[in-house]
């Protein structure tokens, strides 16, 4: 009864944290079970003085508690020293030094009183840490087997690589050149090292061979280019020649086109010749010869460019022959301008037709009468004191 009005006046006194942290203390100390009921467990705490601390409510929610932490706790350590024992036991077999071919029951009858082998506890567990630990041993013994053969095939394939060994080279021969080198006698069988040369004389036959195929590769690779070259250059130098033979024809078009006009410009000097009979004149003189390379129609359009030309620079003359006639107005008539200039070479050079020269003076006078209104129009708005009334 006085424990129990001491535990309340606690109660009273220390924070509701504090006395459920000596709780669990308290059942940590007595060594209450994980994986076990509070009924069962209660016979291990309820006369310890700090069971009072909680009401009865308390002490189940933190035994709860306790009992949910500590479950997850020993799992914990439970499983680190499973781990701790397997590792100790993968270090006992490698201290023992086995080999791919020792047995379990050898094993265990050698090292079964070693703690490292009691501390797993069931056998064939034992047995299963074993068989995992022979297996990686056996794939490294395979692979350290492999790799040592593959070193001695290779040394003695460089055994043979120096010696020159080639698709022509006989086994017996070289055997007796090589038989004293430690490469050759790391190979333990006979027919293994015949067996080597013979693939080591496959592999260079295959690849003198392919670089046989190769070269001839290269050379019908440079054959072709050199083919291609050829064709090209033979191509340049077709259009190089049909580009001089352009040349040289257009140049002798030129030639005749020169002829043709010079011999123009000697014979025919009136505007008014047309081409028919005019053709006939022309074919009498020797540099109608010169202009063969011209066809008909180009020597027809060539006297017409001439004959344009004429009649260009006629009316030229005719015109410079009416300005420079002082006494012609806007207001002359052709019948008063003719007897004035008709003395004049130009007069008659112009045309033999006078309704030609009626007819060019009339364009004249109309061409000087749209020039005058267009400049006294222009006089007229720059003169400023003449205004609309």
């Amino acid at each position: 009864m006085e424990a129990e009005i001491k535990a309340a006046r606690e109660r009273a006194i220390v924070p509701l944290d504090i006395r459920m942290k000596q709780f669990r203390d308290m059942l940590l100390e007595r060594g209450v079970s994980a994986f076990s009921t509070w009924d069962k467990e209660l016979h291990k705490i309820v006369f310890d003085p700090r069971y009072l601390l909680l009401n009865n409510k308390e002490r189940k929610q933190v035994f709860e508690q306790y009992v949910k932490q500590r479950a997850e706790d020993e799992r914990k350590e439970k499983r680190s020293k499973l781990k701790e024992a397997k590792e100790e036991f993968v270090q006992l077999m490698e201290e023992a030094k086995i080999s791919a071919k020792t047995s379990f029951s050898e094993f265990a009858m050698k090292n079964g009183k070693d703690h490292r082998f009691k501390a797993i506890e069931k056998m064939r567990d034992r047995e299963a840490l074993f068989s995992e630990f022979m297996t990686t041993l056996r794939k490294k013994e395979k692979e350290t087997s492999r790799s040592r053969a593959e070193k001695v095939k290779q040394d003695f394939t460089d055994l043979l690589k120096e010696q020159n060994v080639d698709k022509y080279s006989r086994w017996s021969k070289v055997k007796d050149k090589v038989e004293s080198d430690s490469r050759y006698k790391a190979v333990d069988s006979s027919h293994l090292r015949e067996e080597w040369f013979k693939m080591y004389v496959e592999t260079k036959a295959k690849e003198e061979d392919a670089e046989k195929e190769r070269e001839k590769e290269r050379q019908r690779r440079a054959e072709e280019s050199l083919k291609e070259r050829q064709r090209e250059v033979q191509k340049e130098r077709s259009e190089l020649i049909r580009e001089v033979d352009r040349e040289r024809e257009q140049h002798k078009r030129d030639e005749a086109t020169q002829h043709f006009k010079a011999l123009l410009a000697d014979m025919v000097r009136n505007a008014d010749a047309n081409w028919r009979e005019t053709r006939r004149q022309l074919r009498k003189d020797h540099r109608w010869e010169l202009a063969n390379l011209l066809d008909r129609d180009e020597k027809e359009k060539l006297f017409n460019e001439h004959i344009d030309m004429l009649t260009k620079k006629k009316r030229e003359q005719f015109k410079q022959l009416l300005d420079e006639t002082s006494e012609i107005t806007l207001m002359s008539s052709w019948k008063e301008v003719r007897k004035i200039i008709k003395d004049d070479p130009r007069f008659s050079k112009f045309s033999s037709s006078d309704r030609k020269r009626e007819r060019e003076f009339n364009d004249y006078i109309r061409d000087k009468f749209v020039a005058a209104k267009a400049d006294f129009r222009t006089l007229l708005k720059e003169t400023k004191f003449i205004t609309y009334k």
